[in-house]
């Protein structure tokens, strides 16, 4: 009786640890997805512990797991990759493989991505502070080639890239949607509205080349939304990440909630940030308060296993922000951003896939001088301005052998209306009001054709696009000292633009690649039709003109790659030759709209400006535990016409960090160092002065006890450096610079399941 029982619980455990290992032993399933559409990646090959074969129509990925075993694909479309033991188990447990098209990967690009990658790379990664920001432009100042122009100490940093900057960099949602900055002094850049939890990655593909999303003079900024999580198996998934900053008080905190199964996902994003005044390295307060928040949804349906539907509802909202070298602040920003996307890829066909997107991006905005401490007190001023950007994107992708051919066709419509109210105080106008007109009800229509042509030549690649785009403005409500002058306010222009790049395997590990392009672009509604508004780097009163000529920009980039299991470098060398820039010049035959200005600016054409420099990049494992990444960009910038240096150029820019991963990946401590160079190339017609170098040491440490739970401690700037950024804006009343935050200390917690 005993020993049969022995034999029964005997077998039981036995039965229990073969059912234990059954996951490990049975077939497990994933599906093969594009990062951005969610459509099934159809024969893949695969090669996986003796495990081999390719992926079904439906994407479909059938696997027996090993432990300690690396799983390779390959695809003509998606190159070849590899997935680490740990890396193979996640897919499995959540159902989905993601893998992003060679397109972005052929261009001179810099990605910064949302998750770390195991091996050396040239993207960087969004770390937890990234995420918990509430401003996109600071994302992309991961990269020593940005800096930002800075009006206010905590909101609204506007990006520059190589001296390109404004309407000379493209910025779109998703590689369609824009949106435009209803602030004549762009507190709300197109950057603002883009908030960093909602999205997965940034790329910043460099020069005049990614001509499918638009013309971008320096750069095209895509800004790409978290993809579509589809899985075998219904799933809920999350995180939630809060973070404080002593200095300034910044309290932030983030959300994400979603549910995905095999033709469903829907998710939901909520963030908010706010902060107060904070101390510089001399411990004298800089005026930074600000609330900022933003909510949204997105969901997305597979029809079928070869169509997927998405649609997204994004709102951002700001209040009470202060802009210390602006001279109104902030009150409300309130922004929709929709979006609703199609896609569908063929069996069979040469047309491979087709996407078509729709958006609208709507911008409320109000800022005044009710919060400035004027002393005394002239006149009460706001300005309540509204922007709209409808636009629609269509374009299929055929694949003929070792071709593949990108065509489509887009559009958009830019609006702007907006009125600036003036109440005198004191003096000789006091009790009166003024209505000034600041957008005229401006509009501006973009049609463009496109087409992007890749041919896979062995150990080479070749690519060549074209794009030609329709740009008609014209004016609904102009001001009566505007048409003086300017006569004519309505244009129409055509706009060509072309690129070729070529990418060769040099060797095993090293890449070149070449690029030619020549991009073209109309002026922007500000250009246009600024009507006497002080919205420069001076505090002359700029005034657009609508008979602009295209300015145009000639550009060579060649970029050299290396990258091994330990090693990833990259060299960006440019050289750029921009005729008919648009700028700004004093114009003495005009009268300033009010007396205290000292005079107006037109918008000009400049004849030649000449840009040229580089970027380096370098990432090296240092045995098992510890990894370095050294950056450094520089940037010469000429105006040939007048022989001096173009005025907003960030000076030589160096960083170094130093990384640990210990106790299995828990902890991984960090040392961040930053050179900034003297600034003495500046422009004296636009009144810049030398800006003098600084040196910064920030500290980093992440622990992450569990899978699900991660929690970071950190000290930027930790000698107190008194320092400020060569193109931080002067304090409008007092003309000292915006001065940088001193030391600051932080800390974070982020939980993902």
């Amino acid at each position: 009786m005993k020993l049969s029982f022995l034999r029964r619980l005997g077998a039981l455990a036995a039965a229990l640890l073969l059912a234990a290992q059954l996951p490990a032993l049975a077939q497990q399933k994933a599906l093969l997805l594009d990062f951005e559409t969610g459509l099934p990646i159809e024969g893949a090959s695969f090669q996986y512990a003796g495990q081999s074969g390719f992926t079904a129509a439906d994407g479909l990925l059938e696997l027996r797991f090993e432990p300690e075993a690396e799983l390779r694909l390959s695809h003509l479309n998606y190159g070849q990759w590899a997935l680490s033991s740990a890396e193979v188990r996640q897919a499995l447990d959540q159902g989905a493989v993601r893998r992003q098209g060679l397109v972005v990967q052929l261009y001179p690009v810099t990605v910064m991505a949302a998750r770390p990658l195991a091996g050396p790379s040239q993207s960087l990664s969004l770390e937890q502070q990234d995420r918990l920001s509430h401003d996109g432009a600071s994302l992309l100042m991961q990269d020593p080639a940005f800096a930002g122009v800075r009006k206010s100490a905590a909101y609204g940093l506007d990006p520059v890239f190589r001296g390109f900057k404004l309407e000379q960099l493209n910025v779109v949602l998703n590689g369609a949607q824009g949106a435009l900055a209803a602030c004549p002094n762009r507190m709300d850049p197109p950057t603002s509205q883009m908030a960093p939890n909602m999205l997965d990655r940034v790329e910043v593909l460099k020069g005049p080349h990614a001509l499918r999303y638009g013309v971008g003079l320096g750069a095209t900024l895509n800004y790409v939304p978290a993809a579509p999580r589809f899985s075998a198996q219904p799933r809920l998934y999350g995180r939630a990440s809060t973070g404080f900053e002593t200095n300034g008080g910044l309290a932030r905190g983030e959300a994400q909630l979603g549910l995905s199964r095999q033709r469903l996902d829907a998710s939901l994003f909520a963030s908010w940030a706010q902060g107060d005044d904070y101390l510089d390295g001399q411990g004298q307060s800089v005026d930074a308060a600000f609330r900022r928040g933003s909510l949204g949804a997105q969901l997305a349906y597979r029809l079928g296993d070869r169509q997927v539907i998405k649609a997204s509802a994004f709102r951002n909202f700001a209040r009470d922000t202060e802009f210390a070298a602006a001279p109104m602040d902030l009150r409300s920003d309130d922004t929709w951003m929709l979006n609703l996307r199609h896609d569908a890829s063929f069996e069979g066909r040469a047309l491979s896939s087709w996407n078509t997107t729709v958006f609208a991006s709507l911008v409320d905005h109000l800022m005044d001088n009710l919060l400035k401490p004027l002393s005394p007190r002239m006149m009460n001023a706001s300005t309540q301005a509204y922007t709209q950007n409808y636009g629609a994107r269509t374009e299929g992708v055929w694949r003929m052998g070792p071709a593949s051919l990108y065509a489509g066709a887009d559009f958009r419509l830019e609006a702007a209306q907006g009125d600036r109210l003036r109440s005198f105080l004191i003096g000789p106008m006091m009790g009166k009001t003024f209505e000034d007109k600041v957008w005229q009800d401006a509009r501006v229509l973009k049609s463009g054709l496109f087409a992007e042509f890749h041919r896979d030549l062995g150990v080479a690649h070749l690519v060549a696009s074209a794009r030609g785009e329709l740009n008609q403005a014209s004016l609904g409500d102009p001001a009566a000292l505007f048409v003086e002058a300017n006569a004519e306010t309505e244009v129409e222009q055509f706009n060509p633009s072309f690129s070729l790049g070529l990418s060769r395997q040099l060797a095993e590990h090293l890449k070149m690649g070449l690029w030619l392009g020549r991009a073209q672009r109309s002026a922007s509604i500000p250009e246009r039709y600024t009507n006497f508004l002080a919205i420069g780097l001076d505090p002359y009163e700029m005034l657009g003109d609508p008979g602009l000529r295209p300015e145009v920009n000639h550009q060579a980039d060649l970029g050299l790659t290396w990258e091994d299991e330990a090693t990833a470098f990259s060299l960006d060398l440019f050289a750029a030759r921009a005729t008919d820039l648009i700028s700004s010049a004093i114009d003495p035959d005009l009268k300033p709209y009010q007396a205290t200005s000292p005079g107006v600016r037109r918008f000009v054409n400049i004849e030649s400006v000449f840009r040229a420099g580089a970027e380096l990049n370098w990432t090296q494992r240092l045995g098992s535990r510890l990894s370095q990444r050294l950056g450094m960009a520089y940037t010469y910038a000429q105006d040939l016409e007048l022989d001096e240096p173009l005025p907003e150029v960030a000076p030589f820019d160096f960083r170094y960090s130093l990384s640990g991963s210990f106790w299995s990946g828990k902890l991984a401590p960090e040392l961040r160092f930053r050179q900034v160079a003297t600034q003495r190339r500046v422009s004296a017609p636009f009144g810049e002065t030398r800006t003098p170098g600084f040196s910064l040491l920030d500290l980093r440490l992440a622990y992450s006890p569990s899978p699900w739970l991660r929690l970071d401690l950190g000290a930027s700037n930790l000698f107190d450096v008194h320092y400020y950024e060569h193109l931080s804006r002067p304090v409008a009343a007092s003309q000292v610079p915006i001065y940088a935050p001193g030391r600051n200390f932080y800390a974070s917690a982020s939980l993902t399941f």
